[in-house]
């Protein structure tokens, strides 16, 4: 199965990148050029979900590798469930707002379901709940960086107004996704706690 979600979200990551290539290159021609790594939120999170998924097949031996397994599951975990729930809720609210919906808009709710179902179930497997506070934290600055700076991913037309309810929204939904992560990754070890003699 793993090899399988590997054959999915490695084209689907560098799509994403490529998706983003306008708005990267824009950004690099206005922006200073340490805003660029915060823009393509979506691949990003599905880029940390791969290395997640590579780490499961060859785990480090090391204590640094270990370490850093954990924070790669913690950011792929809290990102792809934040970034999955929030494009398909900015395609439909620009949609519910009068904007137009085509098929590719369709194709990226069904994929971002797919990113926020993927890391919830795949959470479990994961050795990441102590790095979930890391991840909160690096996701809350990229938020913080996002609408401070204007490199929010680009907006539906019909939401160019609602700025600062999407950016509150954003925050709100950083926090319910690390929560989220925290309890998955919560239930799984007390449940293991209590099955041992």
């Amino acid at each position: 199965m793993i090899w399988l979600l590997l054959a999915v979200n490695i084209p689907g990551t560098i799509y994403g990148y490529i998706w983003y290539g306008n708005q990267l290159a824009y950004t690099a021609s206005h922006y200073p050029g340490w805003l660029l790594p915060f823009v393509p939120d979506s691949p990003t999170a599905s880029l940390f979900f791969t290395l997640a998924l590579i780490f499961m097949l060859y785990p480090p031996k090391t204590v640094a590798g270990v370490t850093a397994r954990a924070v790669i599951e913690a950011l792929a975990v809290v990102t792809s469930v934040k970034y999955g729930i929030w494009a398909v809720s900015i395609i439909v609210a620009g949609g519910y707002q009068g904007g137009p919906v085509d098929w590719q808009d369709w194709m990226l709710m069904i994929s971002h379901t797919g990113m926020a179902v993927e890391a919830l179930l795949y959470a479990r497997y994961f050795i990441c709940r102590k790095m979930i506070p890391v991840a909160l934290l690096w996701t809350l600055l990229n938020d913080t960086v996002d609408y401070s700076y204007g490199v929010y991913p680009w907006l539906p037309a019909t939401l160019e107004d609602d700025v600062l309810q999407i950016q509150i929204f954003t925050i709100g939904l950083t926090l319910v996704s690390a929560l989220a992560a925290w309890l998955v990754s919560r239930d799984v070890r007390l449940r293991h706690q209590r099955t041992e003699p």
